[in-house]
């Protein structure tokens, strides 16, 4: 029986093909299974497809032979996939229970900015507010809510040490990284392979969550690549430089009777750079779902820093049933007028009070 290859498939400059790996964060090594041409024509690969085939070794290096699967299906099956544009995008209607791991944080996102299956989330946060720590919460009620769903954190020019600390709590999850001593070429190659990933598995009907910290730093590095245009906004960011980061973002959405990706990224503000700045107002509108880390909060060392009155999800009565729609409604009501600190400490003084989620909401639905 010949050996078995698997990964992800980047396409090289010179028309062939390799299999990367997720414990390398997808970065290309001598080690790659490599793809011939002729594979990739015969099966209609697409880049960024997860596959897996029998290899052989060839001239001291591993070599396709053929393909057993790709995004979990037989090769005729995947030629045969919906293609991305044939698509149909709906509303998330399934919700993950993140409040069902009873972590408290968790317990007041579920109820203020509740996340499904599809959503696309903004963690909007000034440095220092908590952001990678709410992320990493995230990623583990998801898991504990189903452990059975596949989970990318992708984390972007980031300290090492987060990297290690992502891998180390997050059981269950892929983490793929770039960090701050890597170049804007990794940075760029990580990011635009992890698009081109998502969107092969979203058209093969896939459930795929993807955790990104940060888009600020996404586009600080396609801001460096440049888009070629020459042309420069104040703040020093090049006119279609942030394209990719966008269509990233867009990317997430629940398809009607297939699969849905689901993305929830931090993007930094108050930062004083005129270019961060730029970076959010490009995505700011452009999700469904925003969680507000408020900078007065992580200053009193309150956590979860989040501001209650100003986050929240679109369409969250998809996600919610009747019953526990007549709470939120209350809930929000009585919150809308308070100060983030004020409705942060009564929210916590009404979880204490009530174990569960369901029961706050009961209790508030009457």
């Amino acid at each position: 029986m010949p050996d078995i290859a698997s990964g992800i498939l980047k396409f090289d400059k010179n028309g062939t093909g390799r299999l990367v790996s997720v414990e390398r964060s997808l970065r290309s090594s001598p080690s790659d299974c490599f793809v011939p041409p002729q594979i990739i024509r015969q099966y209609r690969l697409a880049e960024g497809a997860v596959m897996a085939g029998p290899f052989s070794v060839v001239r001291g290096r591993k070599e396709l032979l053929a393909v057993e699967s790709v995004c979990g299906l037989k090769p005729q099956e995947f030629q045969k996939r919906k293609l991305f544009n044939d698509l149909v995008a709906v509303n998330p209607n399934k919700r993950f229970n993140l409040a069902k791991c009873g972590e408290r944080s968790m317990r007041i996102i579920d109820l203020v900015a509740p996340i499904g299956k599809g959503t696309r989330g903004l963690i909007i946060s000034p440095p220092k507010a908590g952001k990678t720590v709410l992320l990493g919460q995230i990623a583990e009620a998801i898991l504990y809510d189903d452990p059975k769903a596949h989970v990318i954190v992708l984390l972007i020019d980031e300290r090492p040490e987060e990297v290690t600390s992502f891998r180390r709590k997050v059981k269950g999850a892929e983490v793929l990284a770039s960090t701050i001593d890597g170049t804007m070429e990794e940075h760029i190659a990580l990011a635009e392979l992890m698009l081109a990933n998502i969107r092969v598995e979203l058209e093969c009907g896939r459930d795929v969550v993807i955790l990104v910290d940060s888009l600020t730093r996404m586009g600080r590095s396609f801001n460096r690549k440049g888009s070629g245009t020459g042309r420069v906004m104040s703040g020093g960011v090049e006119v279609g430089a942030l394209e990719t980061p966008r269509r990233f973002f867009g990317m997430a959405r629940n398809i009607e009777n297939g699969g849905s990706v689901t993305i929830i990224a931090t993007i930094l503000v108050d930062t004083g750079s005129r270019m961060d700045q730029l970076i959010y107002e490009e995505f700011k509108g452009t999700g469904n779902s925003e969680i507000v880390l408020d900078r007065s909060l992580a200053e009193q060392r309150i956590f979860p820093a989040i501001n209650i009155p100003a986050s929240g999800t679109r369409k969250e009565e998809i996600l919610y049933n009747e019953q526990d729609m007549k709470g939120l409604t209350t809930m929000r009501r009585v919150l809308s007028s308070y100060k983030p600190r004020e409705a942060i400490e009564s929210m916590d003084k009404l979880l204490k009070k009530y174990p569960t989620n369901e029961e706050f909401l009961k209790s508030l639905a009457g």
